[in-house]
């Protein structure tokens, strides 16, 4: 059994207590072991594992995404509250990140990266464990590592950028992975937000385990900031995994997401905070 617990997300299911926020984070329970994939920016972790009675003290591995800030805020407040736990990413996690800021009509940027540094969640028990490769973190569990970028239409987010040699560069997200667990009915795959580009990550996945059939996609897709053409071409790639179950968060956006039900129907779903899948 494995099932999937929607922490962090920006809408809510219809339950009294349940916060939004913009970011994501999914507990995973998988043969009597916790492990959690991102932890939102730290506003609603901690209130929703309590209104969805979730024990984050079972965790024992942390899954980062990549090291934006609304995808790791909340490991400090998971540290301080449960310990000592393994933590994996990237090496660039903490790379120094940042957004356009829009303001009382002018514009600046603003930082955008995991807000607390290595040295000080390491005082507050993240053992952390770098990887760049696809690895298997548990078993049964991978991290893709570095996705390559093979497609012609998923180009990089030119708004997002990081420091490189004292002048702000476009980010090449090379710390943006996707977790994959193996399950009975096929590989579920979790995505952050998908920088590196949905159709690249299930290819590389597919590339690394060859044999295996996908069952669910969930997560954040980054199809908000694409323009309809892009929309599209995504869609009819992703039409090819034959997946049978696509459940989308986040950085999805509203367009987006009405265009994959209407490409997918019973298919698709919102994975609001809140959502429980039991695989």
């Amino acid at each position: 059994m494995c099932r999937l617990t929607v922490l962090c997300e920006n809408s809510v299911i219809a339950c009294p207590g349940l916060l939004g926020e913009h970011g994501f984070g999914v507990l995973i329970e998988k043969a009597n072991a916790h492990f959690l994939f991102d932890t939102g920016q730290g506003y609603t972790l901690m209130q929703n594992a309590k209104v969805l009675d979730v024990d984050l003290k079972k965790v024992s591995k942390v899954f980062l995404s990549h090291g934006h800030f609304d995808h790791t805020g909340g490991l400090e407040a998971l540290l301080r509250r449960c310990g000592q736990m393994d933590v994996y990413a990237h090496p660039d996690v903490f790379v120094e990140r940042f957004a356009p800021l829009k303001k009382q009509g002018t514009t600046g940027v603003r930082s955008v990266g995991i807000p607390v540094d290595q040295k000080t969640l390491s005082a507050l028990g993240a053992i952390f464990h770098f990887n760049t490769d696809f690895s298997e973190v548990e078993k049964n569990m991978f991290l893709t590592g570095e996705v390559p970028r093979q497609t012609e239409f998923e180009k990089a987010d030119k708004r997002l950028t990081v420091m490189k040699n004292g002048e702000k560069v476009q980010d090449p997200f090379k710390d943006d992975q996707t977790l994959v667990i193996r399950t009975g009915k096929g590989l579920v795959v979790v995505l952050g937000c998908a920088h590196s580009g949905m159709i690249n990550t299930l290819n590389h996945i597919r590339s690394k385990l060859p044999e295996e059939n996908f069952y669910m996609v969930i997560g954040g897709t980054h199809m908000g900031f694409l323009d309809p053409a892009q929309v599209e071409m995504t869609i009819t790639a992703l039409q090819a995994f034959a997946f049978e179950k696509i459940g989308v968060s986040h950085c999805t956006g509203l367009p987006a997401a009405a265009r994959l039900k209407q490409a997918f129907g019973e298919r698709f779903f919102f994975a609001s905070a809140g959502t429980v899948i039991t695989i």
